[in-house]
């Protein structure tokens, strides 16, 4: 059964918005809020598009901007499928395994790197410790639904935790901090963009050349202990920050 008939889908004619814009944008709100699940077959556009009164090309249109945004997906002999809803991370002091398994994204984790090194100049700094002092260096692959979303880059003072590659294989970062103690209570980030180079590319999934997000954040517990430091890069076509402003009085 194509889960499109389930849907109230509806097209105002009167509208100065087009309507291929107007169906992609409520197909796009039902991958959003999981009634079109990862997985699911868009039935045919022809019969959608006699439900719905449209012509052909207009549901065509409509379902190509969501292939274009990485939502939807053709595969030969297959059909339409969704692939999945792009995350949308608010900017708080949160983990993107929490943020992904809130989000009903099924995170998981693989440990590329997981080893003791000396504190570089910049990692020192972030941390508060000596140049040269031992850290505890992970690099992860964070996916979702199987599909590469992150690569993230920790920085922890050594001693401060156990963090065996099955632990951080099995939960996030600041889950295992909770657990042993820590208090999470502030920290200072930077967000930017840049191109993804080959090795990134091939890291995420993505051409060389695409647009990646970038992280990083140096995070404090409740007694002002700098307890790690984060370089991250995120794929721009599935990942986007988002957060609230406000108007000072």
């Amino acid at each position: 059964m194509d889960p499109t008939a389930a849907l109230q889908l509806g097209v105002d004619r009167t509208s100065p918005v087009p309507l291929y814009f107007q169906l992609a944008q409520q197909l796009e709100a039902a991958i959003e809020r999981g009634a079109l699940t990862p997985g699911s077959l868009l039935g045919n556009e022809i019969e959608l598009a006699g439900r719905l009164g449209l012509s052909r090309p207009t549901v065509r249109q409509a379902i190509q901007s969501l292939v274009d945004k990485g939502l939807l997906v053709r595969r030969r002999g297959v059909g339409t499928q969704v692939v999945h809803s792009q995350v949308k991370r608010p900017l708080e002091l949160s983990s993107l395994y929490d943020d992904l398994e809130a989000a009903g994204q099924r995170p998981q984790t693989r440990v590329l790197y997981n080893a003791v090194e000396p504190a570089g100049p910049e990692v020192a700094a972030a941390l508060g410790v000596a140049e040269g002092s031992d850290v505890h260096v992970v690099e992860r692959l964070r996916l979702a639904h199987g599909e590469p979303m992150a690569y993230l880059r920790n920085q922890i003072p050594a001693g401060l935790m156990s963090l065996e590659t099955e632990r951080l294989e099995a939960t996030g970062l600041y889950r295992l901090m909770r657990a042993a103690g820590i208090t999470l209570h502030s920290a200072r980030q930077s967000v930017g963009a840049r191109a993804a180079t080959a090795e990134e590319g091939e890291r995420l999934g993505e051409p060389e050349g695409a647009p990646l997000l970038t992280m990083t954040r140096t995070t404090f517990d409740d007694t002002g202990r700098a307890v790690e430091f984060g370089s991250h890069t995120y794929r721009a076509s599935r990942y986007s920050f988002e957060f609230q402003l406000l108007v000072r009085p």
